[in-house]
């Protein structure tokens, strides 16, 4: 099939770096990667991911966490799963 469409966007420098390098580990170039996207969402009729608005528990959630606040630190598994009591 001939490709002749065209899609362009804006993003950040930074996503576009980080995007492209993990499409470059895959073995992907981005063209690639954009027509994979494009394909789920046509079998899918939709977005290949779930989509959801977060609850104000986990925005509270994500603002500590991003400013370091309220962080329980593991030294490895087996801490992490002393500190979880599991």
């Amino acid at each position: 099939m001939i490709k002749t469409a065209t899609v362009r966007a804006r993003i950040q420098p930074r996503l576009k770096d980080n995007a492209e390098n993990v499409f470059h580990r895959l073995g992907l170039n981005p063209t690639q990667a954009i027509t994979i996207f494009y394909k789920q969402v046509e079998l899918r009729d939709g977005l290949p991911f779930d989509l959801a608005i977060p609850t104000s528990t986990t925005k509270q959630t994500f603002d500590a966490t991003d400013s370091g606040r309220d962080l329980i630190v593991c030294k490895n598994a087996a801490d992490m799963f002393k500190k979880l009591r599991i």
